[in-house]
């Protein structure tokens, strides 16, 4: 099962997005847990997880979390701001799906 982990200030936002991320996963046939948190709570989940998304608001994190997962071969990427406003859960689904190959 692959792993999505989605990270934003307070975990609240980024929910919504979980959502249609599963809703669009479902309609694929495709097992995959994707879950958020805030950024405080972010590295209790790293053992766990195969891609981790950014929220396009703590964008700024992007390099201190890329080193804290160094060598774990997880791939860390900023939500386009356009599918985050629109909550475009297959698209950001699709990139996430991408970042893994």
């Amino acid at each position: 099962m692959t792993t999505i982990m989605l990270v934003c200030s307070a975990g609240m936002s980024t929910s919504l997005l979980v959502t249609k991320m599963e809703t669009a996963a479902k309609t694929k046939g495709q097992d995959i847990k994707i879950f958020a948190v805030s950024e405080a709570e972010a590295n209790r989940h790293f053992e766990e997880i195969d891609v981790l998304l950014l929220g396009p608001q703590v964008r700024f994190l992007k390099k201190k979390i890329e080193k804290a997962l160094e060598g774990k071969n997880i791939p860390v990427e900023v939500i386009d701001s356009i599918d985050y406003g629109t909550m475009n859960g297959e698209s950001v689904l699709t990139k996430a799906l991408a970042m893994l190959k």
